[in-house]
């Protein structure tokens, strides 16, 4: 009997002790007017000149080349210089301007050698044959006259690009370390004075010749004088084009630099006398 009795006393405190279960009820309330995105699948392409598509270059001949690793601009968008600014959207030349030589007269030239693969590594000189300017061309060979204290013949500058470089004679490896280049068997004052520079490197004083505008002013400096020329034509040409060398009517400077990461081609810039 007491067994019994403690039986029960037991089982009475468990069901006291237990606490009873239910579930709660959660009530959640959707947002007012839901604003979901529509399929993209049927969502129509708005454009800022109304769907209408409009009549520019969209190909990669706008493609820029990036800037040196680690420079200030590296990490800056839209930076660095167009790959072929003659064909790039919003770099187009202006009116007047003369691209590859499709405008104007074609002068042959005399027994040039081809612009040097030196102007950019530093390999070969300029040993072409000697010029024979006709009546109608300009020509003022170097004499040791012309030459100034320091070893140098002309100064060159270019205020749109900041560029202020001595000028000496030849287009070797050795000259184009100290600046400019003229070569050799052109004209150094009248008619068509032509320069090379390097485009990379300490010396890169023509690395930005290629984004001239036509009408920006170059200044050329010598014992004869001093003149000032406004470009007139960039062009990229081949290695082997040879005409810009030759002698003109008209007085002009025409600058030469190779391409970067392109050996085949040289960018060319025409300025005549203003």
């Amino acid at each position: 009997m007491k067994k019994l009795t403690m039986l029960f006393s037991v089982l009475c405190l468990t069901l006291a002790l237990t606490v009873p279960a239910s579930a709660l009820e959660y009530n959640i309330d959707g947002p007012g007017d839901p604003e979901y995105g529509k399929s993209t699948s049927i969502e129509p392409v708005v454009t800022a000149d109304r769907g209408e598509l409009p009549n520019v270059d969209v190909s990669k001949n706008a493609a820029l080349i990036p800037p040196t690793f680690g420079s200030p601009t590296a990490y800056t968008l839209n930076t660095g210089n167009p790959l072929t600014p003659n064909l790039a959207p919003g770099y187009m030349l202006g009116e007047g301007a003369v691209i590859n030589g499709n405008t104007g007269v074609t002068v042959a030239p005399p027994d040039f050698n081809t612009i040097p693969s030196g102007i950019v590594s530093g390999s070969g000189s300029n040993t072409g044959g000697t010029a024979t300017p006709t009546p109608s061309t300009g020509f003022t060979e170097v004499t040791s006259d012309l030459y100034y204290s320091g070893g140098y013949l002309a100064t060159l500058k270019i205020p749109s690009l900041n560029v202020n470089v001595k000028v000496y004679e030849g287009t070797g490896s050795s000259v184009l370390a100290k600046g400019a280049g003229h070569f050799e068997d052109t004209s150094i004052w009248d008619g068509n004075c032509c320069i090379a520079g390097h485009n990379r490197g300490a010396n890169c004083y023509f690395g930005d010749i290629h984004n001239l505008n036509v009408g920006d002013t170059i200044t050329l400096t010598t014992r004869l004088g001093t003149r000032t020329y406004a470009v007139t034509s960039v062009n990229k040409i081949s290695e082997t084009d040879n005409s810009l060398l030759a002698p003109t009517a008209e007085n002009c400077v025409t600058l030469f630099t190779c391409v970067r990461n392109q050996s085949a081609y040289r960018w060319a810039v025409r300025a005549v006398e203003v």
